[in-house]
């Protein structure tokens, strides 16, 4: 059970993991023990699961953002277990669903350009058999967080 404290905590470490122990503790009104403490149980239980750099795709030539659906005709655990497998071995897949609705899986990818899309279109369908694939190209990221509402 989470209380306000271990929430201000959480709020705080989303904004910037990289602050120092002094500074969230000062921020969500603890002294540096027990503040350390909380974020060593919060870890311990999972609320915390890593603490990451979010880059800059743009510096890196990563500017490309595309949403791939797939539908299949194939529902069975063997085929599902080998496209999963797949699709996360792909570094450019970021991002990996499984939908309900009218779309089986979705897909999140970053990549350089769309010939660089094309490859990674081709390698996929090289390595897995899928009934329909649609790419969309994202031509304006309006809000991107990986801060979750608490």
């Amino acid at each position: 059970m989470l209380d306000s404290i271990d929430r201000k905590i959480l709020r705080s470490l989303q904004q910037d993991s990289s602050r120092g122990l002094a500074e969230v503790a000062e921020e969500v009104g603890l002294s540096s023990s027990p503040c350390w403490k909380r974020i060593r149980r919060l870890e311990a239980e999972g609320y915390i699961q890593r603490r990451v750099a979010i880059l800059d795709r743009e510096r890196l030539d990563l500017a490309v953002t595309v949403f791939v659906a797939v539908k299949t005709n194939q529902h069975h655990e063997g085929w599902l277990a080998d496209f999963a497998r797949t699709v996360s071995d792909i570094p450019e897949v970021v991002e990996f669903y499984r939908m309900s609705g009218e779309l089986d899986y979705m897909l999140k990818i970053v990549c350089k350009d769309i010939a660089d899309y094309d490859r990674i279109y081709k390698s996929l369908i090289k390595r897995t058999t899928i009934y329909d694939v649609s790419a969309s190209f994202a031509m304006e990221q309006i809000k991107c967080t990986t801060q979750l509402p608490i």
